[in-house]
């Protein structure tokens, strides 16, 4: 790739500069010899830092070069944009320049990912312009909220780059028209252990290969390393293994094919008569073959039963980036699986998968294994452009300390950006918090948490008033005038922000819910050791009362539709006011609006989105949802209106459950039974209640023959009649 990367005319540097630049290079040989990479951070004029990078680029034969920025400021061509930054994933790049100071200004995501590519002996050029973190940069507009100019938000966020920047000792500085500060480097890296696989490039990854050839049956293998450790080339060399073994079937997945490219590659490398028909599909000759399913397929094909079983084999990629509750069901179906994830980073939080599926993986397979990777691959270890990003990006957040409770409620404290800003401790436990909680958090999210506009921040601290035990996070939305409500309405203008109040505008038409003032749940995290104390309950309730206070009519939120999250909403007032129709690709979830009202104006708007989402649920679960999960349907029934039942629908649920009365012929009394059970409490009979639920809206059989799927279906509507008393006095059976 690097060899396509030349100037077109190329100006002579300065004297100064050159030997500048020629005393970097050489700086750069010096890491190579201990393994290590190093930052450089050129701050200036944009156009004399440019011309100063573009000497250190001529400096040496780098091996791939990449210029990432404004392409009309760039000084060689190509340049590639930093929202392309995610196509680099699994390159290597010796040097790569990032320009700040142009018109796209820093993007987060793209420093964090491109930082993963840049090989032993490199560099990764920060350009930044003079004063850097005064004032916001360009990239501020991708998420400065209607009405908001992003010139007008605060820079927080950049402040505390360069605050960071300007404190590391591990940062090479270097000022447009001026000298260049070389860290001194540390003692070199202790050799590599020993390995005896040419295929592997440290003894984790010769490991890790083992393991995952010889996977056993209902013993998953939960497989975690950190950036740049070689958790996917190991998934690829163990795939070339196992496919060359005959006939087999592997299943890949992970939140996007962008994320296992290299494995796909590792294997065509390692297999030269394998075919690749399209991106996700390599076959052998032998009838061995490796597709990817996104989440979403997967998840569908194995509730359809086309997916799993005997002898069946899944690697699930990048799993932190995928809710537990969707990893469940394809633990219960692959008897041969394995997940890996990135401990810390942009790809999700290992840790936080780790602390939400340990409990999954003890109750259904207590013989999992657990092995992790250590050992870097492109770098060694105390490589200074690695522990420099981390803390930029703090990619390694610890987990605050979880401090018992005294037996008081502890007082929730709002926290404005600018003190959140200038506390480090607290934000890196805060945010530390906030990714274990997340399957997926992005360097993005910590800017946005700094500077985006009309966030707010309300935490419960520990007994010690230094660690966040839980914490919500807000955002302001709404309150739109009515000429722009309409046209919004209309799909004829799509203002940038308000979640809620536009998705909810779009797809049912009300005008309100864009006029209407809104405060809607961005994050929500507790501790994991302070869970199902009620503090998360908490913190949204005082912050019900002061919205309510402040004249906010609407407070709503938006999640991945599983029974207990929504029974959590349900349970404090909440109400369902719109259901996404399609699985979300990353996730694999259906995602669901819920709002409560909070003053008369605010009742009057949910009233009608209330309505309108009780008209369409039964048609949308026959049709697009008819693979909702059954204990979500069930949650959902109990929010729909509930009249009597009829003396018509007594009699023909009777006759269904006592009789012989086709279920068919009478479905909508068993909806109508459905939707009044949801009302009770079923003790055991909770089961049968989604099994009849699921059948009744979603024309879910019980079982895969006709004869045994109707008795099933009898049976379970007896268990809930019983269960709600319904029907006190039947004749014995």
């Amino acid at each position: 790739m690097g060899g396509s990367y030349h100037a077109e005319s190329i100006p002579e540097p300065c004297a100064a500069v050159a030997q500048q630049a020629m005393l970097l290079s050489q700086y750069a040989r010096r890491l190579k010899r201990r393994g290590w990479r190093g930052l450089v951070w050129l701050e200036g004029s944009p156009e004399q830092a440019r011309q100063q990078a573009l000497a250190l680029w001529q400096a040496a034969q780098w091996q791939a070069p990449l210029w990432v920025g404004d392409a009309a400021q760039a000084p060689v061509s190509p340049s590639l944009p930093s929202r392309k930054a995610r196509t680099r994933l699994g390159a290597e790049h010796q040097l790569i320049i990032l320009d700040a100071s142009g018109h796209q200004g820093l993007d987060p995501d793209a420093l964090g990912a491109l930082a993963g590519t840049v090989s032993a002996g490199g560099f990764l050029v920060l350009v930044t312009p003079s004063a850097w973190g005064r004032q916001p940069d360009p990239g501020y507009a991708r998420f400065a909220d209607y009405p908001w100019q992003w010139e007008a938000l605060s820079a927080h966020y950049l402040a505390r780059l360069a605050r960071q920047l300007n404190n590391s000792r591990a940062v090479i500085r270097w000022q447009a028209k001026g000298g260049v500060t070389l860290p001194v480097l540390n003692k070199r890296p202790s050799p590599l252990l020993p390995w005896d696989d040419a295929d592997c490039l440290t003894a984790d990854q010769a490991r890790a290969v083992r393991a995952l050839v010889k996977l056993k049956r209902r013993r998953p293998l939960v497989m975690t390393a950190d950036r740049g450790r070689g958790k996917s080339a190991a998934l690829g060399i163990a795939c070339a293994r196992l496919l060359q073994q005959s006939d087999v079937q592997l299943i890949i997945t992970a939140p996007r094919l962008s994320a296992v490219e290299s494995v796909f590659a590792r294997v065509m490398a390692l297999c030269p008569d394998a075919q690749r028909d399209h991106p996700g599909d390599v076959g052998l000759p032998n009838g061995s073959r490796l597709r990817f399913l996104p989440p979403d397929v997967l998840t569908e094909q194995v509730a359809q039963g086309t997916l799993g079983g005997s002898g069946s084999t899944l690697l699930v990629d990048e799993a932190a980036a995928i809710p537990a509750a969707l990893l469940t069901p394809w633990l219960a179906a692959f008897p041969r699986i394995a997940f890996a994830t990135t401990v810390h980073g942009y790809e999700g939080s290992g840790r936080g998968f780790a602390l939400r599926f340990r409990d999954v993986l003890e109750r259904q397979a207590p013989q999992w294994r657990a092995l992790t990777l250590d050992t870097p691959i492109r770098w060694s270890a105390g490589d200074p452009l690695e522990s420099v990003i981390q803390q930029l990006l703090l990619l390694n957040a610890p987990l605050p300390v979880a401090t018992s409770p005294d037996g008081e409620r502890l007082p929730t404290v709002v926290l404005s950006q600018a003190q959140l800003a200038q506390q480090e401790p607290l934000l890196e436990t805060l945010f530390g918090l906030l990714v274990q909680s997340h399957y997926r958090t992005t360097p993005s999210d910590l800017r946005q948490l700094l500077d985006g506009p009309g966030t707010a921040l309300r935490l419960v601290l520990g007994s010690d008033k230094a660690d966040p035990q839980a914490v919500l996070v807000t955002r302001e939305e709404g309150g739109f005038n009515a000429e722009l409500a309409e046209l919004v309405a209309r799909g004829e203008r799509r203002p940038q922000g308000h979640l809620l109040a536009q998705s909810l505008a779009a797809h049912s038409g009300s005008r309100g819910a864009l006029t209407a003032r809104w405060r809607r749940v961005a994050r929500i995290a507790t501790h994991p050791q302070r869970r199902r104390e009620g503090l998360g309950r908490q913190l949204l309730e005082e912050d019900i009362a002061s919205a309510a206070e402040q004249g906010i009519a609407l407070y709503g939120a938006t999640f991945g539709a599983e029974a207990g999250l929504l029974q959590f909403w349900l349970a404090l007032g909440f109400v369902p006011v719109r259901l996404g129709v399609t699985r979300e690709a990353s996730t694999g979830e259906y995602a669901i609006m819920v709002a409560k009202a909070l003053n008369q104006a605010g009742q009057a708007v949910l009233g009608t989105l209330t309505a309108g989402f009780a008209a369409s649920l039964p048609s949308l679960l026959a049709f697009e949802l008819s693979s909702l999960p059954a204990p979500v349907v069930a949650r959902l029934l109990a929010t729909l209106p509930n009249p009597p039942l009829s003396t018509t629908e007594r009699q023909a649920i009777r006759d269904v459950a006592y009789a012989h009365r086709d279920p068919v012929l009478a479905r909508a009394a068993l909806q109508a039974l459905a939707r009044a059970a949801s009302h009770y409490a079923l003790g055991q009979a909770q089961k049968e209640h989604q099994q009849l639920a699921a059948w009744a809206y979603q024309n879910q059989p019980l079982a895969q023959a006709q004869g045994e799927a109707v008795e099933r279906l009898r049976q379970a509507v007896r268990q809930v009649i019983d269960a709600c008393l319904l029907f006190p006095s039947e004749p014995e059976r």
